[in-house]
């Protein structure tokens, strides 16, 4: 077994260099592409009449075509970790983080050249072009692997796997089958945590044996060429420090599946605390600092938004006064983070009154659920009103709320504090952030989705799965979502 040691760990060292090195190829030829598109821009006698345009919107070939470019694209994905083992390599967080850092790296020294305001749109533009071919080029090498090891002509030895666990198992079935999904691999068998084991031969609900316990797992290895041991049920402290020792003087890679990784909201990342190794299981929007840096964004996005749609809302604003009687604005108790309650601001988009109407109407509800009073072609709803619902512009006053801490750009929608004595146990966790203008139900499907339970778990999951990825994903999908005007009323 430990002769043969030598020959597994060269066989992962080629892996992982082959890797590598067609990354390295993906990412130089998409830079070229890139290179050469700029070019064309530049060039183009196509484009003579808006030349002046295209100077200050295109980067030049300089600073953004260069081999200075080249080389901190390829430093700025490395520090990123897009070169990374696993599925580093497909994140398009990586690959974005990557390209922020290394034209950054290149139009550094332009900044104190020529200006802040040029560079400033080069970089933008540049970010934005260079990223999108990386990502394009490394999702087609993506798809050529997977065509290409389906071919016999091209076939290269499998790597064989050895799983840890019981086979029976759900998770441990789950595991299995995304390891085939995933990747062109060879299940040797199984090993069990469980004593005594006889090795057996596979049954009709799977094709692989047991081939015997952890305790005799040397001997398993030594009759069996493996390559990795992927861990999926959990083993106690003997078993792992055996385990170690033998994956070791196999020269084999073991891998270990989280014991929590069934709370797929739940990020696990180890930390030192008091001396001892722990695996931290908070969720992200329990960190206070996570919670500052949310907040300086609400803060910077809301006061810019406010600045610049000033003249719509000055409009809209002359809209609802020459279409009905009554106030521009409308103010509305509503229940925020910690069941707080605060007057959300909206444009008035009712005739007056219209809340004393609600009683009479409460037939009419789609969603038979009194916590979400869904009406279509709501009588109360005035002409000017229904455009600005159609658009949801009846919730651009939202953004004086963030301003005032209130409410976030994206959370969960707040509800009437009427509403919280059906509250059940569960329901209160949407409670646990800051309401939101968007958020994850309203991308989703808006008034579409009439099923409060729906509405309770898709809030829920943006509170645990929180990040600032995940606003901004989110906040890109609310233009077409609210173009597709798919259940606005």
């Amino acid at each position: 077994m430990q002769r043969r040691a030598s020959r597994t760990l060269l066989m992962h060292a080629l892996r992982a260099t082959s890797r590598v090195l067609l990354l390295l190829a993906t990412d130089v030829a998409a830079f070229l592409m890139a290179r050469l598109a700029l070019g064309v821009v530049q060039t183009s006698h196509k484009l003579e009449p808006l030349d002046a345009a295209t100077r200050w919107a295109v980067p030049p070939l300089g600073s953004a075509g260069g081999w200075q470019m080249g080389a901190a694209l390829v430093v700025g994905l490395l520090i990123a970790g897009a070169y990374h083992s696993g599925d580093d390599w497909r994140s398009s967080r990586r690959i974005f983080s990557g390209v922020l850092l290394a034209v950054g790296l290149v139009l550094w020294r332009d900044l104190w050249l020529r200006g802040i305001a040029p560079v400033i749109f080069h970089y933008v533009t540049a970010v934005v072009g260079l990223s999108a071919s990386v990502m394009v080029s490394r999702a087609l090498l993506d798809r050529i692997i997977a065509r290409l090891i389906r071919m016999p002509a091209f076939h290269s030895p499998a790597e064989r796997v050895m799983l840890v666990g019981d086979p029976d198992d759900p998770s441990c079935k789950r595991v299995r089958e995304r390891l085939e999904h995933f990747g062109v691999l060879e299940v040797v068998g199984w090993v069990s945590p469980h004593v005594p084991v006889l090795p057996d031969v596979p049954g009709p609900d799977r094709t692989e044996a047991i081939l015997g316990s952890v305790d005799d797992l040397w001997n398993v290895l030594q009759h069996n060429s493996v390559d990795t041991v992927v861990m999926c049920s959990l083993v106690d402290d003997e078993q792992l420090k055996l385990l170690m020792e033998a994956v070791v003087s196999a020269g084999v890679r073991l891998l270990a599946v989280s014991r929590y990784d069934r709370i797929g909201w739940v990020r696990p990342s180890p930390i030192s605390y008091r001396s001892l190794s722990f695996m931290e299981l908070t969720v992200p929007s329990l960190r206070a600092q996570q919670l500052w840096v949310k907040r300086g964004m609400d803060l910077v996005c809301a006061g810019l938004g406010l600045l610049f749609i000033s003249p719509l809302l000055t409009l809209i604003a002359i809209a609802i006064k020459l279409d009905s009687r009554g106030p521009v604005f409308f103010a509305q108790e509503r229940v925020g983070q910690g069941g707080r309650t605060f007057r959300m601001l909206k444009f008035r988009t009712m005739r007056v009154g219209a809340d004393a109407e609600k009683a009479k109407l409460a037939h009419l509800n789609t969603s038979g659920d009194a916590r979400l009073f869904k009406i279509p072609n709501d009588p109360r709803v005035t002409r000017v009103g229904a455009l600005l619902r159609k658009w949801s512009l009846d919730e651009l006053p939202q953004l004086f709320n963030v301003m005032r801490g209130e409410m976030s750009l994206v959370g969960p929608r707040p509800f009437f504090e009427s509403d919280l004595a059906n509250y059940h146990e569960h329901h209160f966790g949407r409670l646990g952030a800051l309401p939101g203008i968007t958020g994850l139900w309203q991308v989703s499907g808006r008034s579409s989705i009439t099923d409060f339970e729906e509405v309770v778990r898709l809030d829920c999951e943006y509170i645990h799965r929180w990040s600032l990825w995940l606003d901004l994903e989110i906040l890109l999908k609310t233009l077409p979502a609210v173009l597709r005007r798919t259940g606005a009323y």
